[in-house]
């Protein structure tokens, strides 16, 4: 185990957040701890921004250096920090390093940086972007399966890592591990900040909410596990009375537990939760913007904190999130509108009227509050011009990446839906505790003179959830009540703080997959349309819900918090005297439970792993080619060394599976070293479209079995250095290649040559 590399990068992280603490304590100047929990979201995305800029120019130390330099001159313009604050981060050091060690742990006995057959995931994609930035000299990067083209995907989170792994001078198959260790802690603090900060400010257990915060965050699961414990633990008799339970699920067993399970509940989709995905290992984008989701937030929080009359600071703020979002957009575009739709949602509902943003002479000609809905459309409206100003303005300043490596996708209506069952399983944890709140809240919230309205107004939700239901819509059944509730509340009710503005986006983004998904050519008429759509938006769901649900927690269960209802009489009256108390103790004990069972059981069998190729825990994310592919481990090596990305050219397609014997190569050497092939994995042709992927994919096969004149006019078109010629090139090719004149071999172990071109 390389303890030496984990001190390291833990100080390194810390050392980050301590030099941008000043920052961050000017930017959330009211938050309980004054900002000490984003001080390392903020350290970091500084160093992003300004590396991607500076990137251009000059990529790698110069970049790192420019990055750190601003993050100082901006920590030393905002001035000195007292000691409270410093002992506000010295709690978050904490919470970060507990949380930092956690994945450390487990990544060392699962440290893999392999396809299948090995591991599961896209670690080659990942580990090939982070390779390919420690070669280059200049971004955007070149592409290490599209050789001579720009990289055609987002990778602002691999490029952070790469700026972090020339802080720390880490080979990078270790620091592979490390940065997925950082970005977790970072996320887990992140949650427990923003909860505390939101119930702190309610006078709810600050602590309380940000422990929940943290947990729902990084440890909770969805209810997959609960179900197939409780259908486990009945009687087989009752179970087969039960018409929604599988014939899987009335068999399962604790011993047949896979961590897998939970991400495939909806059908045709994947439904992550960050727990799962730090399990499973991938330095992947939606992992990588987590953190800084959570930064929006935050900073729309403070936004909220913010007097009206402290217009100048309110218009600041909301500009602060527009790097953000720029950095989202390169990191997982995906989540890009996200911040757009948190600046709406916290501009339209905040306790400052939007429209003392605008000059005197302008906010005077908008609609006054006389007539309620030209109130409510010039408020929201105003709200959606603030938001897509700031999208446009993160937008230009990574306009590099729009022009050079963001691909381009239509926008579908109307894929197929979700069932109810499936819904309650992937969202069940948090309607647990969101339902009953939003409920009572809203009933205590009104007297008994206008209990027939309300009561008349829900009857006639149910009666609406109850038809889309039958319609086939089952998710505007099941959230259609939260997300009209949570609005109305927002809009009437004193009691409504930012964890509802958090509650109603998440119910937004759970909405919208049902409605319009992002058209992915290859998936269509698979009845997987919108399998990554989902994918990427529910990931973001349960950062927003997670926070949320460390407030909602610590108001439940606040003895000071009143629970009556202003009636005396009648329905709502009666409904306000309930034990709610108690209630909310079972409930809150329920969510966390249940939610809990699933790291229960997939944290203790990440142990029982053994790494490939190692004697004992290690980070080393490539102990294991020597081991599983000991010749390709030893050419791939040789290549590493080269200088620079000379081209190579290798089997294509690679996949999801390293297996040689089969043809199926996963573009290792260009995976594993970061120097281009031809073509590589598969994706392209998502990247780049079939055309230009097909073109390629024929050239290589002319280029491993052609005629020798078609050969050498090919090698040249790529600019091919090193041609790879393996067990899977053997396997997939009728060889002709390594009888051209103009090879000569420069490597050769086993069934693997590397073959110069000359």
């Amino acid at each position: 185990m390389e303890y030496g590399l984990v001190v390291l990068w833990l100080a390194a992280y810390l050392s980050i957040g301590a030099l941008a603490l000043p920052l961050a304590a000017s930017i959330f100047p009211r938050f309980h701890d004054r900002g000490a929990a984003f001080a390392i979201p903020i350290g970091l995305l500084t160093i992003a921004v300004v590396g991607y800029l500076v990137g251009h120019l000059a990529f790698g130390l110069p970049a790192l250096v420019a990055g750190l330099a601003v993050l100082a001159g901006l920590s030393l313009r905002s001035g000195v920090i007292g000691r409270t604050v410093w002992r506000s981060y010295a709690e978050i050091a904490v919470v970060f390093a507990v949380a930092f060690l956690f994945v450390i742990s487990v990544r060392a006995v699962s440290p893999a940086i392999a396809p299948l057959p090995i591991s599961a995931g896209e670690k080659f994609l990942d580990y090939g972007l982070l390779r390919s930035l420690l070669r280059t000299s200049v971004l955007p990067p070149e592409d290490m399966w599209f050789a001579g083209e720009a990289v055609q995907y987002y990778y602002g989170g691999q490029m952070l890592t790469a700026l972090l792994t020339t802080l720390t001078g880490t080979a990078p198959q270790f620091a592979y591990n490390l940065a997925l260790a950082g970005f977790y802690a970072t996320l887990v603090t992140a949650a427990y900040g923003l909860a505390g900060a939101v119930a702190s400010d309610h006078g709810a257990p600050r602590r309380l909410a940000a422990a929940i915060g943290a947990f729902f965050v990084g440890l909770a699961g969805n209810l997959h596990t609960a179900v197939h414990v409780v259908v486990w633990a009945l009687p087989t008799d009752l179970v087969a009375t039960v018409p929604t339970v599988s014939p899987d699920t009335a068999s399962w067993t604790p011993s047949a537990f896979s961590y897998w399970d939970a991400s495939r509940i909806i059908e045709g989709t994947i439904n992550e939760f960050p727990l799962f995905a730090w399990l499973n290992g991938d330095l992947h984008a939606h992992m990588l913007t987590m953190p800084f989701t959570l930064l929006v937030a935050g900073l729309c929080y403070s936004y909220w904190q913010t007097p009206e009359a402290e217009t100048k600071r309110r218009g600041l703020l909301l500009l602060t999130t527009a790097p953000v979002a720029g950095f989202l957009a390169i990191t997982n575009t995906w989540d890009f509108p996200v911040a757009g739709g948190l600046v709406f949602l916290t501009v339209a509902f905040a306790p400052a009227d939007p429209a003392t943003l605008l000059p005197e002479r302008i906010a005077d000609r908008i609609p006054d509050g006389r007539s309620v809905v030209l109130g409510e459309l010039s408020r929201d409206g105003l709200a959606l011009a603030v938001a897509a100003t700031i999208l446009l303005v993160g937008g230009l300043l990574v306009t590099p990446f729009w022009l050079s490596s963001a691909s381009t996708r239509s926008v579908g209506l109307f894929p197929p839906r979700s069932d109810l069952w499936p819904l309650l399983i992937v969202h069940g944890g948090f309607l647990l505790l969101f339902v009953p709140y939003v409920a009572h809240r809203t009933a205590v919230s009104f007297n008994d003179d206008v209990g027939v309205g309300v009561f008349a107004g829900v009857g006639a939700v149910v009666v609406g959830a109850t038809i889309a239901w039958v319609a086939g819509f089952a998710a505007v059944a099941l959230f259609g009540p939260l997300l009209l509730a949570t609005w109305l509340v927002l809009r009437g009710a004193d009691w409504a703080g930012f964890e509802t503005v958090l509650i109603l986006a998440g119910v937004g983004l759970a909405l919208i997959v049902e409605f319009a998904y992002v058209v992915e050519p290859h998936l269509q008429g698979t009845g997987s349309e919108r399998l990554n759509t989902v994918f990427k938006v529910y990931a973001q769901l349960w950062v927003l819900w997670a926070p949320a649900a460390g407030v909602v927690t610590a108001r439940m269960l606040d003895p000071a918090e009143p629970f009556r209802s202003t009636g005396t009489k009648g329905p709502l009256g009666a409904l306000g005297r309930l034990r709610w108390r108690p209630i909310g103790l079972a409930v809150v004990c329920v969510a966390v439970v249940a939610t809990g069972l699933y790291a229960g059981f997939a944290v203790p069998t990440q142990y029982d792993n053994e790494p490939i190729g190692s004697d004992g825990s290690t980070l080393d994310g490539e102990a294991y080619t020597l081991s599983a592919y000991p010749d390709e481990a030893a050419a791939i090596a040789w290549l590493d060394a080269r200088d620079g990305q000379p081209t190579i050219v290798t089997a294509a397609p690679g996949g999801y599976r390293w297996d040689p014997e089969s043809g199926e190569g996963a573009s290792a050497p260009a995976s594993l070293t970061g120097i281009p092939t031809v073509l590589g994995w598969m994706h392209e042709e998502q990247y780049r479209g079939s055309g230009p992927y097909e073109g390629r994919l024929d050239d290589v096969t002319t280029i491993y079995e052609g005629e020798p004149k078609r050969q050498a006019e090919l090698l040249e078109r790529y600019d091919v250095v090193y041609v790879y010629v393996g067990p899977a090139e053997r396997a997939a090719y009728e060889l002709t290649i390594e009888e051209h004149p103009r090879l000569h071999p420069v490597f050769e172990q086993g069934d693997v040559t590397v073959y110069e071109v000359r």
